[in-house]
């Protein structure tokens, strides 16, 4: 909020009342969001041997996913604008866990490459959905910590779901079903039953909101009006200018690399860590950790993004620390600097991600946020399938792990010097 903003006055007491309403609901939602999308990780400690699963053909799976995933995100946001948040929201939630439930009926890569790619689909639109609600609810003074506070919903995904999942492939053959399907079945009903809550927890817009006073609501609508007058003059509004402009190309670009870090090791880490020869119990509490400390850093960096006004170093300094984490831990040995060094990879990355999407919600208004978050995520959501892959190639090719994470290495390396180049990006507040 403005910093000369009473903190008792009624944009104050609005943000934080959204805030408590909307972000703990949210943060839940995409706690499942990722789990359901990235459990495959976990079901492949038993499920690529049950089916006889090459690595390439697990990356290909891991990563087909967003091949649907990206085809239908700027006509899923743009369907938001439209319908309303509230809505569509709901149908992409129930969707996606009805789909998350049928993986169990894989049987072999044709059905695994067709439930992924059908995942994908489902899921589409949610995650930039929500960053375009979130600039709906919350100035732009406070939207690093805000998103900060949304995005640890990712790492705490897998605190949680580590064990959860690694405990639940322990219920191999009971009912004579494989702990993979109790995986997929037990993680993907959730969300269904969160898609039917968020028609009554959420809220299209502040002027909607019954559980706001008259003067909060006023308040928060003005503020709200006002950035996106004051944003629309100086960047992009139509859906012509945030599908072209080399601006949002360029943080397209910057986010391609970021989640290529991100979901290279994000479907990879439970078996980078079963290599030491745990149980898959054993695998999911230490895969938890680097998430712990990672969701911490999120939160704090972002607030002191949010702080300083700063966003440009906010991203690459992370980014430089997980690059030369993943370095290390090419090359670490025995398990416990291993660990230390894929804790502080993946705080790096994860710490880099609220301040990154302060920029695209200050430069994008409009009908123009709606397709340019959805084309930034699109782009960035490319690594997805291209990072799962190409880390299966190499370690097919290889037979270690070592050139897979050099290669993430390179690649958040090179996000942290495009970082540096958003100069004219730095923090537009109105």
């Amino acid at each position: 909020m403005d910093h000369d903003q009473d903190a008792n006055g009624p944009l104050a007491t609005a943000i934080r009342k959204a805030t408590y309403r909307l972000i703990p609901f949210l943060c839940v939602a995409y706690i499942f969001n990722f789990l359901d999308r990235v459990n495959v990780g976990f079901a492949a400690l038993h499920m690529n041997e049950d089916l006889g699963f090459t690595p390439a053909v697990y990356g290909f799976g891991a990563g087909v996913f967003f091949l649907g995933y990206i085809a239908f995100e700027i006509p899923s946001n743009l369907a938001l604008e439209r319908f309303g948040a509230r809505i569509w929201i709901a149908r992409i939630m129930i969707s996606w866990g009805l789909v998350a439930c049928a993986m169990a009926l894989v049987q072999g890569e044709t059905s695994f490459y067709l439930m992924r790619l059908l995942l994908g689909i489902a899921e589409a639109g949610f995650f930039p959905g929500i960053i375009l609600y979130l600039t709906y609810w919350f100035p732009a003074a406070e939207r690093a910590r805000i998103i900060a506070l949304f995005i640890a919903s990712v790492p705490l995904a897998t605190v949680f779901g580590g064990p959860v999942s690694g405990a639940l492939l322990e219920m191999d053959g009971l009912l004579g079903f494989a702990g993979w399907q109790w995986l997929f079945v037990i993680q993907g009903l959730p969300p269904v039953l969160l898609g039917v809550l968020a028609l009554k927890v959420l809220t299209d817009k502040p002027a909607q909101a019954r559980w706001l006073t008259e003067a909060e609501r006023r308040a928060l609508t003005e503020k709200i009006a006002a950035e996106a007058k004051a944003t629309k003059a100086v960047g992009y509004s139509d859906l012509g200018q945030a599908l072209t402009r080399p601006r949002v190309l360029a943080l397209g670009a910057l986010y391609f690399l970021m989640v290529t870090g991100l979901y290279g090791i994000g479907f990879w880490m439970p078996q980078v860590i079963e290599t030491f020869g745990l149980t898959p119990l054993q695998v999911g509490f230490l895969t938890a950790i680097p998430y712990l400390f990672a969701a911490i850093a999120m939160v704090v960096w972002g607030r002191h993004s949010d702080r300083s006004g700063e966003r440009r170093w906010h991203i690459a300094v992370p980014l430089f620390l997980a690059a030369a984490a993943f370095a290390w831990s090419a090359y670490s040995g025995p398990l416990l600097p291993t660990m230390i060094a894929l804790t502080l990879a993946t705080l790096g990355f994860y710490a880099a991600f609220g301040p990154f999407w302060s920029l695209p919600t200050a430069l994008l208004t409009g009908t123009g946020a709606a397709a340019g978050i959805a084309l930034v995520n699109s782009m960035g959501n490319v690594a997805g399938f291209t990072g799962a892959y190409i880390v299966g190639v190499l370690k097919q090719a290889t037979g270690s792990f070592s050139a897979a994470l050099l290669f993430l290495a390179a690649a958040l390396a090179l996000g942290g010097l495009l970082a540096l180049c958003f100069k004219s990006l730095q923090d537009p507040r109105p």
